[in-house]
């Protein structure tokens, strides 16, 4: 028995609609659909909702419970519409608000440049610090840089020899004051 595939519920990409049919199609089901929406969150809630929805050929639909009026003079009695004067003055607020928010993005956007720009300094000099001249290969050295690797290094021996040699003298004083030591000891108990 072979099984009928279907494609069931899919996730629709949102995305307008290239074709008019079939936009209407999907606004008329889809508009039923969210009125529909609205019932179930006025009964269940005890709320009240207007929606005004107009199709895509400019046509209007409404939803409204108890009525879309009703809802539509509450909403407006408690936020009435400004008057001209209210909507400059507010206009004017909107707009001041939105060139001070840009001048602070744009002071963020210099300071976050000076930032990566401190930051790939910083970085070059930490590679400049760990690529110092005798951590390279002895074969990218130049000649001068050679000749000072050489007098230093020639330092280091010098100065690990007296080391060496400090210790040596040291360990062997200490060998021989135990030496004496252990004679003396030796001698005091045979007496």
């Amino acid at each position: 028995m072979e099984r009928k595939v279907n494609l069931g519920r899919r996730k629709i990409k949102m995305n307008m609609i290239p074709e008019a049919d079939a936009r209407q199609v999907a606004f008329s089901r889809r508009r039923s659909g969210l009125f529909k929406k609205a019932s179930e969150l006025c009964t269940l809630c005890d709320a009240e909702a207007a929606l005004i929805v107009f199709s895509p050929s400019g046509k209007a639909f409404s939803f409204g419970h108890p009525f879309v009026n009703s809802v539509i003079k509450k909403f407006l009695t408690q936020y009435p519409i400004p008057n001209v004067g209210e909507q400059q003055s507010a206009q004017a607020q909107f707009e001041s608000s939105v060139r001070n928010l840009n001048k602070q993005y744009n002071d963020l956007l210099d300071q976050l440049a000076a930032e990566k720009k401190r930051g790939d300094m910083l970085k070059q000099m930490l590679r400049n610090q760990k690529a110092c001249w005798w951590e390279a290969p002895i074969d990218e050295l130049s000649l001068n840089e050679l000749l000072t690797f050489k007098v230093l290094l020639e330092e280091v021996q010098k100065n690990v020899a007296e080391q060496g040699v400090g210790h040596l003298i040291n360990a062997s004083q200490t060998f021989l004051l135990g030496r004496k030591s252990v004679e003396s000891n030796e001698h005091s108990v045979k007496e």
